[in-house]
């Protein structure tokens, strides 16, 4: 099987958990007998494929995944959104619909996912499936802390985010939360997708803040950093579950992330995963606080009793969702 991996064209200009799952897709279907090729709008080579997996609803994606069944081919969209009744308001919502109508499978992160989606856009439930996120297999080998202390030169106890830093990754509620946390430096790993935002969040965090800018996502001092620090604090106002939360918890560290989104369905009752509620600063620190107490857990292992979240295991499911569209399956 042979598949063309298409985005909008401005994704990777700052990569986010979308495109690292999208190149994590591309290394690891061939395990599964998938071919990736990633579009080159030079030589497209469309019909040399069997089918597109468009990522992102991003508005005028609509207009390739109609040029890709126009050529008679089956399309899958990858949705990265989590929208409901309440905030429906804030997305071009007839696009979108629109997008997944020309989809034979829309692929979503988690089954409370598919059914929001299915409900919201008042579409059939089988026409979205379930992946999982994964993680990286190099996030269960332990990196020691020591490499990101010293690289940065970070002493004492830290509150590490990854993430871009945006108002949907709200690091600005979670610096007012850190000032009621005075003993604790706040560390943020991440391109600035928003410069205004980043800008306020400079302004308001002050010397308790250190901004490290993006850390490569293979690279060994990101793996040391979720090995330092005392907690990972994820306050995002929404996560499908966040890539970088699931790497925090393969590496064992102890967690405050937000409720919204799929976040339960994944960590469900971990004992070193704290929920919080983004829009309030006083759950914040409270999540922070019962993260800060409790213990550290062993790095996750490769296999749970929910599920294996490794990129390996995750993507088989991928490549079942495939050939369903393919003649004779």
């Amino acid at each position: 099987m042979k598949v063309l991996f298409a985005t909008y064209p401005m994704a990777f200009h700052t990569p986010g958990g979308g495109e690292i799952q999208l190149l994590a897709y591309e290394k690891h279907l061939p395990l599964h007998d998938v071919g990736v090729t990633l579009l080159d709008p030079w030589k497209p080579r469309f019909l040399e494929h069997d089918l597109v997996h468009f990522f992102s609803c991003v508005g005028g994606s609509v207009h390739l995944c109609h040029f890709v069944k126009q050529l008679g081919l089956p399309l899958v969209v990858s949705s990265s959104l989590w929208v409901t009744e309440e905030t429906r308001h804030l997305y071009p919502c007839e696009e979108i619909r629109h997008q997944f109508m020309l989809a034979d499978r829309v692929i979503a992160n988690s089954i409370v996912e598919c059914e929001t989606l299915a409900r919201v856009f008042d579409l059939p439930r089988d026409k979205f499936v379930s992946v999982l996120n994964g993680v990286d297999d190099i996030f269960f080998e332990p990196v020691a802390e020591k490499l990101f202390r010293e690289t940065f030169n970070i002493a004492g106890s830290f509150v590490l985010n990854v993430g871009n830093i945006e108002p949907r990754k709200n690091q600005l509620s979670l610096i007012r939360a850190m000032k009621q946390i005075p003993d604790m430096q706040l560390v943020l790993i991440g391109h600035e997708r928003d410069p205004a935002y980043a800008n306020a969040c400079r302004e308001e965090g002050g010397d308790q803040v250190r901004f490290l800018g993006p850390i490569g996502h293979s690279d060994p001092l990101l793996r040391s950093a979720y090995a330092a620090c005392d907690v990972f604090c994820l306050p995002s106002t929404l996560e499908t579950p966040g890539l970088a939360g699931l790497e925090a918890f393969a590496t064992g560290a102890s967690i405050a992330i937000t409720e919204v989104g799929s976040t339960r369905e994944y960590f469900g009752q971990a004992p070193n995963v704290e929920f919080l509620n983004p829009d309030s600063v006083p759950s914040i620190v409270e999540a922070i606080d019962r993260a800060r107490i409790g213990q550290r857990s062993a790095a996750m292992p490769a296999s749970n009793d929910r599920h294996d979240l490794s990129w390996r295991n995750i993507t088989r499911s991928l490549a079942d969702a495939y050939s369903t569209l393919l003649p004779g399956k």
